[in-house]
């Protein structure tokens, strides 16, 4: 993974947090509360999932044990 593909994936996961939200707030305007939080659960899951990986990966990166390649290097 380069580092554009990192950016790429840590914009698709808070888009994916982002998105459960709204979901979450459309669903519950029209089908009530306990549906709507099981139509929101597979879009945060995924995007907080995402989000962890990422954080990881940096964290490796970081340390050296995984390094993220850079094209411009």
């Amino acid at each position: 993974m380069d580092r554009a593909g990192f950016v790429k994936l840590a914009a698709i996961g808070f888009a994916l947090v982002v998105a459960s939200f709204v979901v979450r707030g459309v669903a519950r305007l029209v089908v009530g509360r306990e549906l709507a939080e099981l139509l929101q659960a597979p879009l945060i899951f995924a995007g907080f999932a995402l989000l962890v990986y990422l954080f990881v990966r940096a964290t490796l990166d970081a340390v050296g044990i995984w390094p993220v390649e850079d094209p411009d290097a």
